[in-house]
Parts: C-alpha cells; sequence; structure tokens
C-alpha cells in the first residue's frame, strides 16, 4: 500500500488519545492528514477548546508543506524568523511553529502527517508518535 488508509488514521487517532490519557494531558485535538493534505481522520475531546481543531490541522498541514516535523520548524525559524513570519504569510497562516505536527512515514515515504493541540507542545509530540507506533507506522527518515 502506498497511502494512508482511513484504517490507520483512525488507529492513530486512538492511539494518540490512549497515550494522552495515560499521561492525564489535557483535552486534545488530533488530526491525520493524507500525503495530499486532506483530512482523513479526527477527533475532539470534551473540553479541548474551539481553536484545537484549527492548531492541530496547522501544525500537521506545516509538517506536511515544508517536509519536516514542527518541532524541527520551530528550531529552524528562531534562526531565520523573517523567512519563517515570510511563510507564514504566504500560506495565510495555516502553519504552526510548535511541536505537535509530526509526519506519518512508511519506510523513507512520507504518506502522511498528525497535528495535535492542546496540552504543552512537547505532550502533543508525545502523544502523536505514540499514535503513530500504535498504528504500527514508523518515523524512519
Amino acid at each position: 500500500m502506498n497511502g494512508l488508509s482511513l484504517a490507520q488514521a483512525q488507529a492513530i487517532v486512538a492511539g494518540t488519545l490512549k497515550e494522552a490519557r495515560s499521561r492525564d494531558a489535557k483535552p486534545l485535538a488530533v488530526i491525520v492528514l493524507d500525503a495530499g493534505g486532506h483530512p482523513v481522520a479526527f477527533a475532539r475531546e470534551d473540553g479541548a477548546t474551539y481553536f484545537r481543531r484549527t492548531i492541530a490541522a496547522a501544525k500537521a498541514t506545516g509538517a506536511l508543506g515544508m517536509g519536516a516535523d514542527t518541532r524541527v520548524l520551530a528550531q529552524r525559524a528562531v534562526g531565520n524568523p523573517v523567512f519563517f513570519q515570510s511563510v507564514a504569510a504566504a500560506v495565510g497562516g495555516d502553519i504552526a511553529f510548535s511541536p505537535g505536527g509530526v509526519l506519518v512515514r512508511t519506510g523513507s515515504a512520507v504518506i502522511g502527517a498528525v497535528g495535535v493541540s492542546g496540552d504543552t507542545g512537547e505532550c502533543d509530540e508525545e502523544c502523536a508518535l505514540a499514535g503513530i507506533a500504535a498504528a504500527g507506522l514508523g518515523d524512519e527518515k
């Protein structure tokens, strides 16, 4: 299979939320996009605030559009803020420079991205990684 299936995307969401509950994380929103940026699965936990879906989508979209996890993008933005401000303007603000946007890979191929928002960026990212692992997908580069 070359793409991200609905079953895999749903497994990522379920695994992400399972990890969040095991950590007693704040309520999360989780979105999984395919490699073309199309939403495949989404969930918002009870109590997750209104903007969490939008922020999660911006994390996933940013990771896909820039070809790197948002943790890496945030680190790069520190060293080149003018460029990254320009990127944000060029994409209409549909990018977030905070951990929690993670590329989904099979082998070396990017098949999608997951975006998580609701807790700290670090917790969001760790939950996303757990969700990807729960779906049997790796983060090989």
